[in-house]
């Protein structure tokens, strides 16, 4: 069953930059404000005259992502010329069961339209529009997606980043937040082999319970990447897994790499599509894929290539690029709304200098996160 007739009456666009506390650098950039975009959509039920909004988040991170935060505002404000005032059917779900995304196929070809080479700035727009679904029916947007497995999913464990630095810089970082209780580290390497190999013992000499997740940012050569793992390996260093060793589509390379080593390949920059993943089993490429909704244009995509790895029996992890708290927790919601994922890296509001929202969106304790039973995502912009 279809709701009510929705009319998109009222779209919203503002750039969303806030400085961070320390740059962050990874193998292919460096990011000292946030370059994203923030979106607030109003919907009118014409039935009752009742309006709901919504908030949604689109971080670019060049050359990570194709856009910058220009782009992201201007195809933001193209596709609300042609979407304002669009009807929109979207299924009356009462989260009795995860959201059918065939239902949501008009919707999904509307959006695909409005914004055919900005995945970025889709993803802003579909997560307003979610956010705003979601509020509509009173719903956390992990049940509305999820279901009874959504309703049920609300704790989340985060990792947190230590971008590229000195090595005695990083240890310090990790030492830092291992006193706040963080116990998994995603560690930023790719620019230099043996800076990175030294800071990873840096790191571990500072906090020796450490457990590591690399993240190469498709910065490696297949065989610098073997090298790194050895390296590791002979220090006896708990590593979880190894993201995006190489480049994109080397997917050969990636391939080696999945191969040889023991820990589980993570295919970040080389899935933002169903057809991505396909590609990457089909090469035998990676063990697992990296989740994010500026990737794949919003919760919506994100959640189908995330039903269509667990089903392949592959690890996840959900992450994002340097969001705000709004961006970290829509990415939350979906990885409720899946049950859960392997490795939870929604980590990057806790680097930045200040929080733009308020509202509970999700109860942070350290690592842990609680989403509460709020409609929609539950922020609002702060006043």
């Amino acid at each position: 069953m279809f709701q009510p007739r929705l009319r998109i009456v009222k779209v919203e666009i503002a750039p969303l930059s806030v400085p961070l506390l320390e740059p962050f650098v990874i193998a292919t950039g460096r990011v000292d404000v946030t370059r994203a975009a923030e979106v607030k959509v109003t919907l009118l039920d014409e039935r009752t005259g009742r309006t709901t909004w919504g908030l949604g988040e689109g971080a670019a991170l060049w050359p990570v992502t194709t856009e910058d935060q220009p782009d992201v505002l201007l195809a933001l404000d193209q596709a609300t010329n042609r979407l304002s005032g669009m009807h929109l059917r979207l299924p009356d779900a009462d989260g009795d069961a995860p959201i059918d995304l065939q239902s949501l196929a008009e919707l999904a070809a509307l959006l695909d339209d409005a914004f055919p080479t900005s995945p970025v700035a889709r993803a802003a727009f579909e997560t307003a529009l979610c956010d705003a679904w979601a509020r509509r029916l009173g719903l956390p947007l992990r049940t509305l997606l999820g279901g009874p497995i959504g309703a049920a999913t609300r704790r989340l464990d985060t990792d947190i980043t230590i971008p590229i630095s000195e090595p005695s810089h990083m240890a310090k970082q990790a030492r830092a937040w291992a006193e706040q209780g963080f116990t998994h580290f995603k560690i930023k390497v790719g620019k230099d082999l043996d800076a990175d190999v030294a800071a990873l013992h840096a790191i571990f000499s500072a906090v020796p319970t450490a457990r590591f997740r690399i993240d190469a940012n498709a910065g490696f050569s297949a065989a610098e990447a073997i090298a790194l793992v050895q390296a590791i390996e002979a220090q006896k260093m708990i590593v979880e897994c190894f993201e995006q060793p190489c480049a994109a589509d080397d997917l050969e390379a990636m391939a080696l790499v999945t191969a040889t080593v023991d820990i589980p390949v993570i295919a970040d920059e080389s899935v933002k599509c169903l057809a991505d993943l396909e590609r990457v089993i089909a090469a035998r490429a990676a063990d697992g894929v990296n989740l994010k909704l500026v990737k794949s244009g919003g919760p919506l995509g994100c959640l189908a290539i995330g039903r269509a790895a667990k089903e392949r029996g592959m690890p996840l992890m959900i992450g994002g690029m340097v969001e705000t708290r709004l961006g970290m927790t829509a990415a939350a919601h979906v990885a409720a709304a899946l049950g859960g994922v392997e490795f939870v890296d929604l980590d990057t509001a806790w680097l930045l200098a200040r929080d733009p929202y308020e509202g509970r969106g999700y109860m942070a304790k350290g690592p842990r996160y609680e989403l509460p039973d709020e409609p929609g995502l539950g922020l609002n912009a702060a006043t």
